[in-house]
């Protein structure tokens, strides 16, 4: 025979769910059992915060709580909820639906996962990131980024267009025979111009990117980070970007990185874009338009720091 709960087990219930944080936090951990530490990369809280909440969900019954080693881990398994509770877990959960936030918290669980992944022993740098820790002790935070970096053909020229205050053209710099640096804001040139004053191989060039100030066939690759979204006509600038790339040189090829379509309507107004992020298909179709014979598209994985959009990257090879 089926007992319902009294009325005081339903507002205890209730209560513990009316804050919307934790509504978000049991979404997470529904989906993965995550560490404190985990949950609080994914939400974007202070670990303090992120432990109040746990500890009273846990204490009411909502999750299951483990230890191992000095990491206490959280999961909310649906068949152990007692079948009242599990009811209304399901009926708000289904009043959830999709939001930005809750997109942006399994996008940033994906991270926090493939973080785990890339540790070599056993998820020991998810408990207490030791050899993360020790490695950037030793050898800075910055290495990989340039080591990768030097399987670019050092004989290329390559276009960072709308190059912004220069991050893109420093990381490229090194490892190039020449960058031009392309932007129509003269504060932004100025500077990236200041960013760059070591690097003799970089030319500062001021033009929009619809009307590229360059001749055709006069570089070997070309970027574009975080551009598109502020363009009336992004695809007039990938036009521009396949008009400028040569392929004589083993070259012939553009990048893009921008934001996933989102629903931020807010950053129009605070930040100028015109454009709220794209789909895979409208970047691909804007590619294939733009004259490049064979593009990919991917996801790139989220920093659990990182508090905007999920980002893209998209090539487009001649």
């Amino acid at each position: 025979m089926k007992h319902p709960m009294s009325p005081m087990a339903v507002t205890e219930r209730l209560s513990a769910l009316a804050e919307p944080i934790r509504l978000r936090i049991l979404r997470v951990l529904e989906t993965q059992e995550l560490s404190v530490g985990e949950v609080s990369s994914v939400v974007q809280l202070p670990q303090s915060t992120v432990s109040r909440h746990l500890k009273m969900l846990a204490e009411g019954g909502w999750l299951a709580r483990r230890s191992e080693g000095t990491a206490t881990f959280y999961r909310l398994t649906l068949d152990d909820l007692p079948a009242e509770a599990r009811s209304l877990w399901v009926a708000v959960r289904d009043q959830l639906g999709s939001s930005s936030d809750l997109a942006e918290d399994a996008r940033r669980v994906q991270s926090v996962l493939a973080e785990r992944r890339a540790d070599s022993q056993a998820f020991f740098g998810r408990v207490a990131g030791e050899w993360d820790d020790l490695r950037t002790q030793l050898f800075g935070d910055r290495f990989t980024q340039a080591g990768l970096l030097s399987l670019v053909n050092p004989t290329w020229t390559v276009a960072d267009l709308g190059c912004g205050t220069g991050n893109a053209s420093e990381l490229l710099a090194p490892y190039v025979q020449k960058v031009m640096a392309v932007d129509q804001s003269d504060a932004m040139l100025a500077a990236a111009r200041k960013r760059l004053s070591g690097q003799p191989n970089v030319e500062f060039i001021a033009g929009s990117l619809d009307r590229l100030p360059l001749p055709a066939a006069s570089v070997d690759a070309a970027v574009c980070v975080l551009v598109l979204h502020h363009l009336d006509d992004p695809g007039a600038a990938l036009g521009e970007m396949r008009r400028i790339l040569r392929t004589d040189r083993g070259g012939g090829c553009g990048l893009v990185i921008d934001m996933l379509e989102h629903d931020r309507a807010e950053y129009r107004y605070a930040m100028g874009h015109k454009h709220m992020g794209f789909s895979k298909s409208r970047v691909l179709g804007m590619l294939k338009d733009a004259g490049f014979n064979l593009t990919t598209h991917r996801d790139l994985p989220g920093d659990p720091g990182g508090k905007g959009p999920g980002l893209f990257v998209a090539v487009g090879r001649l």
